[in-house]
């Protein structure tokens, strides 16, 4: 076993790393028909939407159709899969009967650059009541294909992982007490996922009163920073509008856990459907600007409004500087594209002010059409679902575990401060 659910994550090489501190791994192994498919099922059942199953099975016969070999396709396949699965935010069961001797190199790496929490298990079940499990299975074709000769000749006793990693689940051991076992053990239900606020897109935002960046609660929210570094995007396959581009590339980074919920966002729009990711990271200096020429158009447009009410007033557009989720690498703006990678048309244009959109640029503004509202709602679902949140004055803006996202999810701190291009 490794991690503990309460302690803190390992700390492992960017290079190398997998997952979230949130994300859980599970790995079970065991000889054929001890009850792999069955827990990681039942865990997926448990849990609901967020679990990946990755099977030995799925990807060796189905996928590949390769033999069972030390030098098997399937082995690198499935630690890349189930790699990419944690960094999109799901939690990952792994199963399958995975050799020791075969596949151990494979668990191990995963297992290490895993920075959540992980435990492994098998099922050790005796080859006698092996050939009775089989034979109660309800498939014809199955039974007919893999004899008792087979399963004796794959079986092999207690074949269990390097340096105490795995902990051994008994026979007796029902199907109900094993998921409990390993959903107590990873911490799973403190890591449920909470439904995304239901909302009426009729009534805009009436319903809900807006916090501004401005509101002090933002400010007053502390921050603890986890130092996760700043990635860039355009190495993991995004689609990348350049019209943010900056000689340094500071637009297309974020932060190392922002990277894998825009991967897990992706992942739940519709097919024909993605993400143009438009802007990240905005230095401080640049932030600055942004606020101060907003403010200062304000102003011009505005000669009888106070300091405060222009402070206000801009951040409704643009965050004060000392709270900017992009200058801390926690917001990203984004909008939908077809597979062309033709913006769709979402009512307005990315960036527009208050002013130059007549308030169309509100997430729930009131007058959209049918399909700009249905463009924004795939839009919202999709990255909520990953855990970001959306700053209801732009339905481009996302952000999370910084001060803005904290507040709105009522957590103590935000993880995510003020940062720096190294």
């Amino acid at each position: 076993m490794t991690g503990t659910p309460s302690g803190a994550p390992c700390r492992v090489s960017s290079a190398t790393a997998a997952g979230r501190p949130d994300t859980r791994l599970v790995v079970i192994r065991g000889n054929s028909a001890s009850g792999k498919s069955s827990v990681a099922q039942g865990l997926r059942d448990h849990y609901g939407r967020g679990v990946a199953i990755v099977g030995q099975d799925v990807i060796r016969r189905n996928v590949l159709r390769e033999h069972d070999t030390a030098r098997g396709a399937n082995i690198a396949l499935l630690g890349r899969i189930a790699r990419e699965a944690l960094d999109a935010g799901f939690h990952v069961v792994l199963e399958g009967i995975l050799y020791a001797d075969r596949y151990g190199h494979m668990i191990t790496s995963l297992v290490r650059d895993h920075r959540g929490v992980s435990r492994c298990y098998y099922l050790d079940v005796p080859l006698e009541a092996t050939l009775v499990r089989h034979l109660s299975k309800a498939d014809a074709a199955y039974l007919a294909q893999v004899t008792d000769n087979h399963l004796a000749s794959w079986y092999r006793e207690l074949d269990l992982l390097p340096d105490g990693l795995e902990s051994v689940i008994p026979a007796d051991s029902t199907l109900q007490d094993t998921v409990a076992r390993i959903v107590r053990e990873t911490d799973l239900n403190a890591v449920a996922p909470a439904p995304p606020p239901q909302r009426n897109p009729s009534q805009g935002d009436s319903m809900t009163p807006l916090v501004l960046m401005s509101d002090p609660q933002v400010a007053a929210i502390p921050v603890h920073e986890c130092g996760e570094p700043l990635v860039d995007v355009r190495d993991h396959d995004f689609r990348v509008d350049p019209r943010k581009r900056d000689p340094l590339g500071a637009f297309a980074h974020v932060r190392e856990g922002v990277l894998g919920r825009l991967k897990h966002a992706r992942s739940l729009l519709p097919a024909g459907t993605d993400l143009l990711f438009i802007e990240g990271y905005r230095p401080l200096t640049l932030q600055q600007r942004y606020f101060t020429e907003y403010r200062d158009e304000l102003a011009a447009a505005h000669p009888d409004w106070t300091p405060e009410q222009l402070h206000q007033g801009a951040s409704r557009y643009v965050s004060p500087p000392e709270i900017a989720p992009h200058s801390a690498g926690a917001a990203v703006d984004v909008t939908l594209v077809d597979q062309d990678g033709h913006e769709l048309d979402l009512g307005t244009r990315v960036n527009a002010s208050p002013e130059e959109s007549d308030g169309a640029c509100f997430t729930h503004a009131p007058k959209l059409g049918d399909l700009a509202r249905h463009h924004r709602t795939l839009l919202l679902n999709a990255m909520e679902g990953a855990g970001f949140t959306n700053y209801g004055t732009e339905f481009w803006h996302f952000s999370v575990a910084d001060r803005y996202d904290a507040l709105t999810k009522q957590e103590p701190h935000a993880r995510y401060g003020p940062t720096e291009l190294p």
